[in-house]
């Protein structure tokens, strides 16, 4: 069997009413250039890209805009509510994102990344908040993929509000400290999960390297969803690419079983039918 053919036979990742076979989503801002993002874009593999529609700038000093460069046919646009620090300010921030990709016939203007923040410093979540403005997007028609934090009780009052993804937090946003609580995650996992095992969990932010995306799909996460960890690289571009193989790493690695950990050694090669020593 062909490596290849392990990863076509892997189920889609679903959110809602979206299915698609990446499990990376990557975000568009921080670049050097629009063309570098263009390229790091594809090279990812990812088919849904988010785009902060309040921090976002469409037109950047040379006058082009960031929609010149993204392929709206290839790509299902998760718009974003980042930079947000109110319920209200987010649900009307989700809305405009809504108005913008209906214009364009983009697939995404039925989805929204919800971010509320409590803080700048930290740009952690605010959680009432958050579980407010879920709530209101929810009612108002929206599929809502919501950014909170690892805590297990948050993540599944906000399932319990409509999400149809919670996506806890690895480590604070643009960090690039990796997974911090994993027990927390796993956790998550549990909650969110129990009685519908296809429930998306998806970690969002905090990643800096391949082997943090693999952890976080070894943990049992169903996808990660990062921006700073490419953009921020010495090379984005082949950046891009490790991040790419490393959710497929993490993805085969939770399919298959890990041995367990022990304190001592254990040898690869057995002792039944060894050559004995020559007698002399």
């Amino acid at each position: 069997m062909l490596a290849t053919e392990f990863l076509a036979a892997d189920a889609p990742l679903v959110v809602g009413t979206h299915a698609f076979s990446s499990r990376l989503i990557v975000g568009t801002g921080k670049y050097a250039t629009y063309d570098v993002m263009r390229d790091c874009l594809e090279l990812s593999g990812s088919e849904v890209i988010t785009v902060a529609v309040r921090r976002e700038r469409l037109i950047d000093k040379e006058g082009r805009s960031i929609l010149d460069f993204i392929d709206l046919k290839r790509y299902t646009i998760l718009p974003n509510t980042a930079g947000c620090f109110t319920a209200e300010d987010a649900v009307r921030v989700a809305r405009l994102g809504r108005e913008i990709l209906d214009g364009l016939e983009n697939p995404g203007a039925d989805w929204v990344k919800l971010e509320v923040l409590g803080d700048k410093k930290t740009l952690l979540p605010d959680p009432v908040a958050t579980l407010e403005a879920t709530k209101e997007l929810v009612k108002d028609g929206f599929q809502v993929l919501v950014y909170t934090t690892d805590d297990p009780i948050t993540a599944r009052r906000l399932k319990d509000a409509g999400a149809v993804s919670v996506m806890p937090a690895g480590s604070p946003i643009g960090s690039g400290q990796g997974i911090l609580n994993p027990n927390n995650i796993r956790i998550c996992l549990e909650y969110l999960k129990e009685g519908d095992a296809s429930y998306p969990v998806i970690v969002d932010a905090g990643v800096g390297t391949a082997s943090d995306v693999a952890f976080a799909m070894e943990l049992g996460c169903d996808g990660v969803l990062l921006n700073t960890a490419i953009a921020s690289a010495a090379d984005a571009k082949k950046m891009a690419v490790a991040m790419r193989y490393g959710v497929y790493a993490g993805r085969l690695a939770s399919q298959s079983g890990r041995i367990p950990r022990k304190l001592y050694a254990t040898a690869s090669s057995p002792e039944v039918g060894t050559i004995s020593p020559l007698l002399r």
